[in-house]
C-alpha cells in the first residue's frame, strides 16, 4: 500500500506541474490509496466447509484533478483521473481528461477555500490494522465462528432438541458472514491550499448471520470498530444466540402495532430515508421531505441526531474530508427541530446563492450559512474507501441518534405493553419519491412480539412488511435506550451510534407464507 509520504509528495508535485498548464485557474489534486482485505465465514454442521474461507484482498491507488479553465465563453470546470500512477505523466493524463471533461456550471462558485477551523483529529489510526498480515486476519475469522460455535454448543434449548453432537449437527447450524478490515490514505493539494495535507484511517467490522436451519430459524450480529486489540467474538455470539431465540417464531396479523426499531433498523432507516433528506442537494432540488422547515419542528423533542466526524474512537472519524476541510459536527435535527444539513463546499455555495434559498432551506443570511458548514464533502465508494477517481459527493461519517431520557431496554419493552421488537429489516427504500416520506421494508429477522411489557414469542422472519411514512418513527416516538451501539448497513458510507427507538402507530401488512423461504 503506497505511503502517506509518496501520496503527499504526489499531490504537491501534480498540483505543481498542472498550475503553469494553458488556461488553468484554479486546480486541486487529490491521491489516495485504499485497502480492503477480507476472510469470509462459512461454517455448516451437516456439510463439509471451511469454517474460515481464505482471505482476500483489493487494493487501489492514483490520482484526480479537478480543474477550472479559462475559455471563450467564460470558465468551465473538469475532472480527469488516472489508476495507479502517481508520477507527473499521471498527473498529465489525469489533467488532459479533465480539459476535455470540462463543461460550464453556472453554479459553480469556486474550489474549496481553506477554512478558519483548526484540524480535530491526526494520528488517530491503528497502526496493527494497517500492517495485520493473512494469518491475523484468519484469526479474526475464526474468532467470531468459534464465539458462534460456542453459544450453540452451550445452548441448553438446542440440546433439548438434540440428545448427541450427531443430532445438534444434523438440526443444520450455520455460520456465515465476514470480517472486513479497511485502510486509507489520502493526500490533496490546491491552489487555496498547497501544501499537502493527508489523512489516514482503518477500521474493522464483523457481519454474521446464523441459522438453525431444520427449526427456519435465523439470527444476526455485527461489530464495528477502529482497533484490532478491541476487537472480540460479539458478532458471532450475538448472531448464534439470536437464532437460537428465533425457533418457533409467530406471525400476526396486519395492522398498526407500536414497535420498538432496534439498531439496525434505525441504521437502516437514517441511511435510506433521514440521511438523505438531510443533504444540502435535497433541499436545493426540493426533494426532501423537510423543505423550507430550518427552525421548525421535523420530529419529537425527544429527538435529536447530529453528525460528527472528528469525534475520537468512533469508526466514521476522519481527520479531514475529501476537499481538505476539517470534520466535525453538524447538529441535523435538535430537540426535534431541524438545525442543518449535510454539505460539501459546491452545494454550500450554490445553495447560499439560490434565489429560492429561504423557500428551499426556510432561512437565509447567518442562520443559512450555520447551518451549511461544509463538513461532509466526501469521495466515499459505495461501503468504503476514499476514491480518487470522482470528484466530492455529499457522506455522513458517525450519525448519532440521542433521546431526551436515559431509558433502558427493559423500561422502554414495559412503557410499550403490547407491540412488536423489530430487529432487523432489509430493502428500505422510499416510495413515492424521498420528498414524500414514505418508505417501505421487510422484516427479515431477530424480531419479537411483546405481550404485558416483555418479550413473548419470536416473530416469524420474513412475515410481515412496514408500509408507513418517515414522519411517523420521527415523531411518535415513546421512548429512546440511553445505550447506543455501532451500526453498519449494506454500502452505507455512514455508521449509525444508533439507539432501540419505541413508535407507536406504526402500519405493518403480513406477508403471504410462500415469501418465508426468501431472504
Amino acid at each position: 500500500m503506497r505511503t502517506i509520504g509518496e501520496l503527499a509528495k504526489a499531490a504537491e508535485e501534480a498540483l505543481a506541474l498542472v498550475t503553469g498548464q494553458p488556461a488553468v485557474v484554479e486546480v486541486e489534486v487529490f491521491a489516495a490509496a485504499n485497502s480492503a482485505l477480507l476472510t469470509r465465514l462459512n461454517y455448516t454442521s451437516h456439510i463439509p466447509c471451511n469454517g474460515v474461507e481464505e482471505p482476500k484482498s483489493t487494493e487501489s491507488y492514483g490520482l484526480g484533478i479537478q480543474a477550472v479553465f479559462d475559455a471563450p465563453d467564460g470558465r468551465r470546470i473538469g475532472f480527469g483521473s488516472e489508476p495507479s500512477d502517481l508520477t507527473p505523466d499521471g498527473a498529465e493524463r489525469a489533467l488532459a481528461k479533465a480539459r476535455t471533461a470540462a463543461v460550464a456550471d453556472p453554479e459553480f462558485v469556486s474550489l474549496p477555500a481553506r477554512s478558519a477551523s483548526p484540524r480535530a483529529l491526526a494520528n488517530y489510526h491503528d497502526p496493527r490494522l494497517m500492517e495485520i498480515d493473512d494469518q491475523s486476519l484468519v484469526e479474526a475469522g475464526w474468532k467470531i465462528t468459534g464465539g458462534a460455535l460456542r453459544t450453540f454448543t452451550a445452548s441448553s434449548r438446542l440440546a433439548a432438541l438434540a440428545q448427541d453432537d450427531d443430532a445438534l449437527r444434523r438440526l443444520g447450524l450455520i455460520v456465515g458472514g465476514d470480517v472486513t478490515i479497511l485502510r486509507e490514505r489520502v493526500a490533496i493539494a490546491s491552489t487555496a491550499m498547497p501544501r499537502a495535507q493527508t489523512d489516514e484511517t482503518s477500521l474493522i467490522t464483523a457481519f454474521v448471520t446464523a441459522m438453525v436451519e431444520s427449526r427456519g430459524a435465523k439470527g444476526s450480529g455485527a461489530s464495528t470498530g477502529t482497533r484490532l486489540d478491541h476487537f472480540t467474538d460479539e458478532a458471532g455470539v450475538e448472531a448464534a444466540q439470536n437464532a437460537i431465540n428465533a425457533i418457533g417464531g409467530e406471525r400476526v396479523p396486519s395492522g398498526v402495532y407500536t414497535v420498538v426499531f432496534g439498531r439496525q433498523p434505525v441504521a437502516d432507516l437514517l441511511n435510506n430515508i433521514v440521511i438523505p433528506a438531510c443533504a444540502a442537494g435535497a433541499f436545493y432540488s426540493s426533494s426532501t421531505p423537510f423543505l423550507g422547515k430550518l427552525g421548525r419542528s421535523v420530529a419529537s423533542r425527544h429527538l435529536s441526531l447530529y453528525d460528527d466526524g472528528a469525534m475520537p474512537g468512533l469508526m466514521g472519524s476522519k481527520g479531514i474530508t475529501c476537499e481538505g476541510l476539517p470534520t466535525g459536527r453538524t447538529d441535523l435535527i435538535k430537540h426535534g427541530v431541524l438545525a442543518g444539513c449535510l454539505s460539501n463546499w459546491y452545494e454550500t455555495q450554490r445553495l447560499l446563492r439560490d434565489p429560492a434559498l429561504e423557500e428551499k432551506l426556510g432561512a437565509r443570511g447567518p442562520a443559512a450559512e450555520a447551518a451549511l458548514v461544509p463538513r461532509n464533502g466526501f469521495r466515499f465508494g459505495a461501503g468504503g474507501g476514499r476514491q480518487f477517481d470522482s470528484p466530492p459527493g455529499v457522506a455522513a461519517s458517525n450519525v448519532v441518534l440521542e433521546g431526551a431520557e436515559p431509558l433502558t431496554l427493559d423500561e422502554v419493552i414495559r412503557r410499550v405493553g403490547s407491540g412488536l421488537y423489530i430487529g432487523r429489516i432489509w430493502y428500505t427504500y422510499p416510495i413515492n419519491g424521498l420528498r414524500a416520506g414514505d418508505f417501505t421494508c421487510t422484516v427479515v429477522a431477530d424480531s419479537y412480539i411483546i405481550r404485558d411489557g416483555r418479550i413473548a414469542a419470536p416473530l416469524k422472519a420474513n412475515a410481515i412488511r412496514i408500509n408507513d411514512n418517515i414522519a411517523t418513527f420521527l415523531n411518535n416516538i415513546t421512548g429512546i435506550t440511553k445505550d447506543v451501539k455501532g451500526t453498519i448497513v449494506w454500502a452505507a458510507d455512514e455508521v449509525v451510534y444508533a439507539p432501540e427507538v419505541a413508535v407507536t402507530g406504526v402500519h405493518v401488512d403480513e406477508i403471504a407464507g410462500f415469501m418465508e423461504e426468501l431472504d
